[in-house]
């Protein structure tokens, strides 16, 4: 069977406010509020549909069997003096940002946390598989 799967249009979210949330989210990663109301905001961030859904006393993070815990998402840069320069703007943004880490793979990586304390990370390396995509639609 041929993979018919595209991309991933849409992650949830859980938050305790999806105003203020949605209000941090726009101001400090630049996503586009598409929809708001009290139990939800729909952005648009980095080519993906982001739902905030308000829940209580959770985040998307989870332990890994050594109690790491990790994040669901990784955004992707292009290179590492984009990835530092964002890791510095997110710091002056006020955002809660790790360092600049190298994992042992290509590339280096940070996390960051949003308002709720969901971790995500940012990765220096876009896909390969982007690259060509990118590279065919710029011609």
């Amino acid at each position: 069977m041929e993979n018919q799967l595209i991309r991933v249009g849409t992650i949830y979210i859980p938050v305790k406010d999806p105003v203020s949330s949605a209000e941090w989210y726009k101001e400090k990663l630049g996503a586009k509020l598409n929809y708001l109301d009290d139990e939800k905001a729909i952005l648009a961030l980095a080519d993906i549909s982001m739902f905030l859904v308000k829940a209580v006393g959770q985040s998307s993070n989870f332990f890994d069997v050594n109690g790491t815990e990790r994040f669901v998402l990784t955004y992707e840069v292009d290179g590492l003096e984009v990835l530092t320069s964002i890791h510095s703007d997110f710091k002056e943004r006020g955002i809660e940002v790790g360092e600049i880490e190298n994992r042992g793979h290509a590339g280096r990586n940070f996390v960051f946390y949003d308002l709720d304390g969901n971790k995500f990370d940012v990765w220096s390396e876009l896909s390969r598989e982007f690259k060509m995509r990118f590279e065919r639609e710029e011609v």
